[in-house]
């Protein structure tokens, strides 16, 4: 499809930083593939002076694409051959852990995308239970699968929702994106007026002039056709690099201990998920105990409550190529990058909501 431009000074509007009033806000995640959604879902909830959380979409996930790879790259390192691979860490590291558990890369079992998006929905009711408020009305499911085609609208209660709220109000409305955007691409697709009605918020990838593969990126590689169209369709995008950027955003067990264990329900159930990650097991991780972890999608919110603790700046949306490495293009839309972290700020607030909340 062949989106047309934005008037300029609607898109300056749209890439506006937040004036600290609260927006309207939806978040589209897959809570369930790890354990950093959790975190942003309850901060946001806990944040009604900077954003109205009106829906929160269930997202596909599924880790299955690396098993290739990976026992492609596990015989040849059997065979004392070499191999380049585009994983975060190497797969050399993560083949040495599992044989050192006595393991093998075949023993792995991955969740397939509609289990995922299920697991996922279930888990967002979760975090509304743990902070004792109401999902009712508030939860939907997205898509079962990815996009196979550049045009493939994969629909959903989802693409629905965002497409009914969009249309709402006089405000915009701010899309959250914590996971493949696949949702998010349906609603553009099936509804393309909607792209002056909202403002996408996705992290993922390498910063857009990092000379990196992007390969690494669960949220971008998953559904590559929709990744595509958020930069393509110059929709409104505030994008927040994972690598460099968000990787900042890590906790360790003795502050979850300190700060989250015990401040009610949701502390403990966040502590018990940093204590009990599915990745650990996944990725073979051990000696746990002195491990800190990234809690990327955080990177999210803290936008919304407080730009100055993710600076960006303005730049052109870049061309994501076919190897998936970033092109640049000086003379295709706006967008707006992070490029930059507070992080100690960023989770004394998240402390500092947690602990209001227990107190109530």
């Amino acid at each position: 499809m062949t989106f047309t431009p934005l008037p300029a000074d609607l898109m300056t509007q749209r890439l506006a930083l937040p004036n600290g009033g609260p927006v309207r806000l939806l978040i589209d995640t897959d809570a369930a593939n790890e354990i950093d959604d959790q975190f942003a879902i309850a901060w946001a909830l806990l944040s009604p002076e900077h954003m109205q959380v009106e829906a929160i979409t269930a997202v596909p996930y599924s880790f299955a694409h690396h098993q290739p790879e990976l026992l492609a790259a596990e015989r040849a390192i059997e065979a004392g051959t070499t191999r380049k691979e585009h994983l975060v860490g190497g797969f050399q590291g993560w083949i040495d852990r599992l044989h050192a558990q006595g393991r093998r890369a075949a023993d792995l079992s991955f969740v397939m995308p509609p289990e995922g998006m299920e697991r996922s929905y279930a888990e967002i009711c979760t975090i509304y239970d743990k902070l004792g408020m109401a999902s009712d009305g508030k939860v939907f499911r997205g898509a079962q699968r990815y996009m196979q085609t550049p045009d493939d609208i994969v629909d959903s209660e989802a693409v629905d929702t965002i497409i009914h709220l969009a249309t709402q109000g006089d405000a915009p409305l701010y899309i959250a994106a914590m996971g493949c955007v696949t949702n998010i691409a349906a609603a553009l697709l099936k509804a393309p007026e909607i792209r002056d009605r909202i403002v996408v918020i996705w992290t993922s990838a390498y910063p857009s002039d990092a000379p990196h593969c992007n390969r690494p990126s669960l949220n971008l590689v998953q559904d590559v056709h929709a990744a595509r169209i958020i930069f393509d369709s110059g929709v409104p995008h505030v994008y927040l690099p994972g690598y460099h950027v968000g990787a900042q955003l890590k906790i360790s067990r003795p502050e979850m201990a300190a700060f989250v264990k015990g401040q009610g329900a949701i502390g403990d159930y966040l502590y018990h998920l940093f204590t009990h990650n599915p990745l650990h097991d996944m990725f073979a991780i051990s000696d746990r105990e002195r491990r800190t972890w990234v809690i990327w999608d955080i990177i999210n919110i803290a936008w919304l409550i407080n730009p100055d603790w993710v600076p960006t700046m303005l730049t052109t949306s870049p061309v994501l190529d076919v190897d998936l490495y970033w092109q640049t293009d000086k003379t295709r839309h706006p967008m707006r990058e992070a490029h930059d972290v507070q992080r100690d700020a960023i989770f004394l607030d998240f402390y500092d909501k947690l602990a209001a909340a227990a107190a109530r």
